[in-house]
């Protein structure tokens, strides 16, 4: 049986209600919710993984714009996640949760095997997280109704990507919650 860590990628309040916002961030919200609570009551670790970008600085912001800068509001965890005091924040400055933080020791050191990866957007941030876990040796679990991109279109594609690329399984919250909480 594996160890898992649930991966929320950028369910930040520059993601779903400001600078990037758009109306697909909020499907997530609510299965979010469940998944976290459900992870929390099993001691499964919740990492969340923020951009938190510095100002005129990252090069990230030349093709985004302003966003999710490193101590405003808009890079904090959306209040509706009820950040705990369990919680683990690896902040980062590119799209994914793996490159250049301490995400992957964090991980070694809690003994995850396995990530549970929720978050905006599916192909992009969550893509490239989901990159680095595969390159890592992690398995990947993709909660999919607590995911989304800026379109269905996009959306799909990424979910598309990680069952054909990483070898990722693809499941609802409920699904993940029974199997493996």
């Amino acid at each position: 049986m594996g160890k898992y860590a649930v991966l929320v990628v950028d369910i930040i309040n520059d993601f779903v209600t400001g600078a990037l916002g758009c109306d697909r961030a909020h499907l997530v919200v609510e299965p979010a919710q469940r998944l976290l609570r459900a992870a929390r009551k099993s001691g499964v670790p919740v990492i969340f993984c923020n951009d938190a970008h510095i100002k005129g600085v990252d090069k990230e912001l030349e093709l985004w714009g302003d966003h999710a800068i490193e101590g405003t509001k808009g890079a904090e965890v959306i209040p509706e996640l009820e950040l705990c005091d369990k919680d683990f924040i690896v902040p980062k400055r590119r799209y994914g949760g793996f490159f250049q933080t301490n995400l992957d020791m964090l991980l070694r050191e809690l003994g995850v095997d396995t990530v549970i990866l929720t978050g905006l957007h599916t192909h992009l941030c969550v893509r490239h997280t989901g990159a680095d876990a595969y390159q890592l040796g992690y398995k990947i679990i993709m909660a999919k109704d607590a995911t989304q991109a800026l379109t269905e279109e996009l959306y799909q594609t990424g979910l598309k990507y990680f069952e054909e690329y990483y070898g990722a399984e693809i499941a609802d919250v409920d699904t993940v919650v029974e199997k493996y909480f």
